[in-house]
């Protein structure tokens, strides 16, 4: 192959790659109901701020997702909602589907759970 045609497959390659990840999956699909501060997604997936922080970092990187700051908190979104139909579309090859709430495990104290 030539350098142009490797060039156009890394491009596609290098987004697929940010979705190789469970936890930026998890998070992406608790996004699907709008934003959420880093504080939530913490009580969610019972897993330490700055471990979220670095997947958010890569989806962010990618330009799948946003931030909002209100005060103190920062709020995440979806800024590509067509990723939903990359993600459904292969939940129909592997024919497998969340089979857990995402709700908060422990207490969350932002603002939008109070």
């Amino acid at each position: 192959m030539n350098d142009i045609v490797l060039d156009f497959y890394e491009a596609e390659a290098q987004f697929y790659k940010v979705l190789m990840h469970p936890l930026r999956l998890a998070i992406l699909d608790l996004l699907r109901e709008g934003e959420h501060c880093v504080c939530h997604m913490e009580a969610v997936f019972g897993l330490r701020q700055a471990y979220i922080s670095q997947q958010l970092m890569v989806l962010r990187t990618a330009g799948l997702v946003e931030v909002r700051r209100e005060g103190l908190n920062i709020y995440y979104r979806v800024t590509q909602p067509k990723i939903y139909a990359v993600m459904d579309a292969l939940r129909q090859l592997t024919q497998k589907e969340p089979t857990f709430p995402l709700q908060p495990v422990d207490v969350c104290s932002c603002p939008s759970c109070e």
